[in-house]
């Protein structure tokens, strides 16, 4: 019977969440397997992956082809090294704590890789977050500053309408005079002057 280490999908609709198994490579993509080994979630940056390696190495030391993306995933995780190192104990070029230490100072430069690219993710997304900030403020100051003459015309238009209506036009007696004169209406000073005579 022949055994594939591969990827089994789970999730919803473009959020894809996979199950890394080893199963016969006559069965369905997602059907029967023999052993569930980890589990590899792309949707997150970087993409977490969970892994049994003791078994995946049993499992590959027992004849399991793995297909491609499942080998990039066992080399990401050191499976693949660490099968390797147990290929040189067994032949007696290294001994058993040698293959150890090389193991752990592997994966120690690998965990400071990946600290590394997630804070080099985070310090981007600040930076990122920190230009938008300023990008935004920009925009509304400068809104701002294209109201303020708007306002302080629409300020000059109210004060001066507003002052025209408080203080209307002081017509004098020789503007009325000149007034009658013109429509041929007596002025006001006949008008009394013809009120007093009836009188």
């Amino acid at each position: 019977m022949p055994v594939k280490i591969r990827l089994q999908r789970h999730g919803k609709k473009g959020k894809p969440f996979y199950w890394i198994v080893a199963a016969d490579a006559r069965a369905k993509r997602d059907g029967k397997y023999l052993e569930k080994l980890g589990t590899y979630n792309p949707n997150v940056n970087p993409a977490e992956i969970n892994l049994d390696i003791d078994g995946a190495v049993k499992w590959l030391h027992n004849g399991a082809q793995p297909t491609d993306t499942a080998r990039a995933i066992l080399s990401y995780k050191g499976v693949m090294l660490k099968k390797h190192l147990a290929g040189g104990v067994t032949k007696g070029a290294l001994t058993e704590e040698q293959a150890e230490e090389k193991l752990n100072a592997w994966i120690e430069e690998k965990a400071k890789k990946i600290d590394g690219k997630r804070s080099k993710l985070s310090d981007d997304k600040d930076k990122e977050t920190a230009s938008a900030f300023a990008a935004e403020k920009a925009v509304n100051e400068q809104r701002i500053a294209d109201a303020t003459p708007v306002v302080e015309e629409v300020e000059e238009s109210t004060t001066k309408v507003a002052t025209e209506e408080e203080a209307p036009k002081k017509e004098t007696i020789d503007d009325v005079a000149a007034e009658a004169a013109e429509e041929g209406t007596p002025a006001k000073e006949d008008v009394k002057a013809e009120d007093t005579k009836e009188e």
